[in-house]
């Protein structure tokens, strides 16, 4: 068996552990034909050629490196069924949507807009800068600004790939503009709707994977999104091998849920019982680009393990953490102390280390990285320089036989153990 690890694999030689995989949606449709079929038929709206003009300034969002999207194809045919509406290529305007994501090369731009780089002007969100910034009002008490291009567009559309989140439910839609292309106040506000009020305590219990009715961060940012308006959406569905699956074009909230539908369905992994062991694999680059994006194939494969059970996460990592704040939240490790801090200066980055640590506490875990045994311990993990050196620490803490899974796109699958 071969398990990603950024852009390389490693072999696995466990003949008696269970896989767990994504559902097989069969051979799909070329990705074009997929593309174009959603375009001629959007949900709840009309057609992109009868929304827009000619003359009219038009704004893309699309998301940026951490994600893989299919960018690269649809962005081209977008872009072919503007010019056909009249828009010329100079009125176009491609924003990547960073939220508080460091800013793209030279070479991820390309990667991303495929044929269209050097053609159509590309800029990066920049949540810090006020000159990028405009102010949209307030919904529920959260202060909503987003980017200039953005806002000051006569058409905003909209694009991403919808994936399991593991606090907002689902990725793509609304998120494309919140966090997107918002303020850093904006992103922060919307995001603290993961905690339960104070007087509680803890995690919304609905702030979680695949789950959007009555996902407190989900409504947050649905309502901030609104107030941008936008034009048209659309979202991809990829496979874990990154070949798109569905898209989803039409209205902001509608086509995002039917994505959402595609995605459970391809994702949520049922399992009769739950592993001591589970050996999971981001999926590779950029599943595993750095330790907060790497973080989500651990919160979703710990689900497959009983309480105390052991997990080997693979993930390289070559951008380190992902964020230069996120290492500094590992100063609190008590888990109380911890949220009381985030509580009272909440930051996006915070929040996933105090995720990670509160994993680290219900669960063993052997971390295979390219970060040091001290910054790993730090975490509340156990360093491992390779694959087989992870397996021979976890059996020493393990029954004889252990009921070992193997999660080979652990950012992309959710197990649900389904215990009687």
């Amino acid at each position: 068996m071969q398990l990603k690890y950024g852009s390389e694999t490693l072999s696995l030689d466990l003949p008696d552990a269970s896989l767990l995989r994504a559902a097989d949606p069969g051979p799909p449709a070329p990705p074009e034909q997929l593309i174009s079929r959603a375009l001629d038929a959007p949900i709840d709206t009309l057609p992109l050629e009868r929304i827009v003009r000619p003359g009219e300034s038009v704004t893309i969002v699309t998301s940026d490196i951490t994600r893989a999207t299919g960018s690269e194809r649809y962005l081209p045919l977008l872009v072919e069924r503007l010019n056909r509406a009249g828009v010329m290529d100079a009125d176009i305007r491609i924003v990547i949507a960073l939220g508080i994501h460091r800013r793209q090369t030279e070479a991820e731009h390309r990667k991303i807009l495929g044929p269209l780089y050097g053609r159509i002007a590309v800029v990066d969100h920049d949540c810090d800068d006020p000159r990028q910034l405009v102010e949209l009002g307030t919904v529920d008490g959260i202060p909503v600004a987003v980017n200039r291009t953005v806002a000051e567009a006569d058409r905003v559309i909209v694009t991403g790939t919808i994936g399991v989140h593991y606090f907002a439910g689902f990725g793509g839609g609304r998120k494309g503009l919140v966090p997107g292309v918002a303020a850093r106040a904006t992103c922060m506000a919307t995001h603290f709707k993961v905690f339960n009020p104070p007087e509680v305590g803890g995690k919304h219990p609905l702030a979680a994977p695949a789950v959007l009715d009555g996902n407190p961060v989900h409504a947050a940012i649905l309502k901030a999104a609104r107030l941008v308006a936008p034009d048209f959406l659309l979202n991809t569905v990829l496979t874990p091998d990154k070949r798109i699956a569905g898209v989803f074009c039409g209205e902001l909230e509608q086509a995002h849920l039917a994505g959402c539908d595609l995605a459970r369905r391809l994702y949520t992994v049922p399992l009769a019982t739950a592993a001591d062991l589970a050996v999971i694999s981001c999926g590779g680059a950029p599943k595993d680009i750095n330790f907060i994006q790497a973080h989500k194939a651990l919160d979703y494969g710990v689900r497959a393990l009983r309480p105390g059970g052991t997990a080997i996460l693979l993930a390289e990592c070559p951008d380190g953490f992902g964020h230069p704040t996120f290492f500094d939240w590992f100063r609190h490790q008590d888990l109380d102390a911890f949220e009381t801090a985030l509580r009272a200066d909440y930051q996006i980055n915070g929040q996933t280390a105090h995720a990670t640590l509160v994993k680290a506490r219900r669960y063993r875990v052997i971390l295979v990285s390219r970060f040091s045994a001290e910054q790993t311990a730090a975490m509340g993990m156990e360093k491992a320089e390779t694959l087989d050196a992870a397996l021979q620490m976890a059996y020493q803490g393990l029954p004889e036989n252990p009921r070992t899974l193997v999660i080979p796109d652990g950012g992309t699958v959710l197990p649900v153990v389904r215990e009687s």
